[in-house]
């Protein structure tokens, strides 16, 4: 069962890591540790200048997949166009609900993240937490598309800023 696991992912495939976004996986090398011969994915996040070693049997189930479809990403876009929804919960409340999505890894609620706290020049000031989660979703959204449609990051970045901007007219 394992072996068929494996074959999903080969190096130098693009991957999505839950709780880190785009990746790439360099190789898939072995290691001992602690007495266990473990087969590990090596994965560089260029962007955070970091890399993840993870156990080839694990990674499916830590929920590291591969990049959206081009129809998901239509999709996200899509999602951004939509008005946005906050609920009357505490600010606490919303921010833990906003991290799981964006940890989530699944591009449809990081959409959502960056649609429901995306403002315009007009609306009132984000707080800092706000900006922060923003700015969060926002990256992971902007490097999947990026690396979905093959263009370079400032090109994501525009078509996302666009979607956001054609909502806002």
């Amino acid at each position: 069962m394992t072996k068929t696991k494996k074959a999903e992912f080969r190096p130098n495939d693009f991957v999505v890591y839950p709780a880190h976004g785009v990746g790439k996986i360099m190789s898939i090398e072995e290691q001992e540790i602690a007495g266990l011969h473990l087969e590990l994915f090596v994965i560089s996040f260029e962007k955070d200048k970091m890399t993840l070693r993870v156990p080839t049997h694990k990674a499916t189930e830590i929920g590291m997949r591969s990049l959206s479809s081009p129809d998901v990403v239509t999709k996200a876009l899509e999602t951004l166009k939509g008005k946005a929804r906050v609920k009357r919960a505490m600010w606490s409340r919303r921010a833990q609900e906003y991290e799981q999505k964006i940890n989530s890894g699944d591009l449809l609620s990081i959409a959502e993240v960056v649609r429901d706290l995306h403002r315009t020049d007009d609306q009132r000031e984000q707080s800092y937490s706000e900006r922060q989660l923003y700015e969060a979703a926002l990256e992971r959204l902007t490097r999947e598309v990026a690396a979905v449609s093959g263009t370079d990051e400032a090109g994501a970045q525009k078509a996302v800023d666009d979607v956001l901007l054609s909502r806002a007219a």
